[in-house]
């Protein structure tokens, strides 16, 4: 995709969703005694989702795993659409569309693993982090430097909201 091609598209966008691990984390998982689990969110990705936010954008979260963790850094951000537990993300996408008006073209998506490309091919933006499945980098609208957990979701805000800034 061009940069102008990029920059178009990027410019109309009105909700990002995001799924979680490997995109928001790096897709680590440490398990401790008693069934507790941690993931690891960097600080660059949650102050980009409050830049969008304050942008005017939606900003949604749609993961495979439901932990208590993931639920408590999506709320610590304020997301407006949690969706924890899900295997098919796409009817997700598209109920998403229905309630929120938003036409395919306004959302985009930022995934990393082969479960995100039917998400991916529902939104108008589609973007994959640095160090995605390589079937996922070849169907994104665009692939991020930075890889999932170390700032890529941030990467593609900035991006974003210089392009909506771009073209206004």
């Amino acid at each position: 995709m061009s940069k102008s091609e990029w920059t178009d598209r990027a410019a109309s966008i009105r909700a990002i969703i995001v799924d979680v691990d490997g995109v928001l984390t790096d897709g680590g998982l440490y398990y401790f005694a008693e069934n507790q689990v941690a993931v690891r969110f960097h600080v660059r990705d949650g102050l980009g989702i409050r830049l969008a936010q304050r942008a005017g954008m939606l900003i949604g979260l749609i993961s495979g795993r439901d932990i208590p963790e993931v639920r408590r850094r999506a709320e610590e951000l304020d997301f407006d659409e949690i969706h924890l537990g899900v295997q098919e993300k796409a009817p997700v996408i598209e109920d998403l569309l229905a309630r929120r008006k938003l036409r395919p073209e306004e959302v985009c998506f930022i995934g990393d693993d082969v479960i995100d490309i039917p998400a991916m091919h529902a939104v108008g933006l589609s973007v994959a982090v640095g160090d995605a499945h390589p079937a996922v980098r070849r169907i994104a609208s665009w692939t991020t430097t930075a890889k999932g957990g170390e700032g890529a979701v941030r990467e593609t805000i900035d991006m974003i909201i210089a392009a909506r800034e771009e073209s206004s």
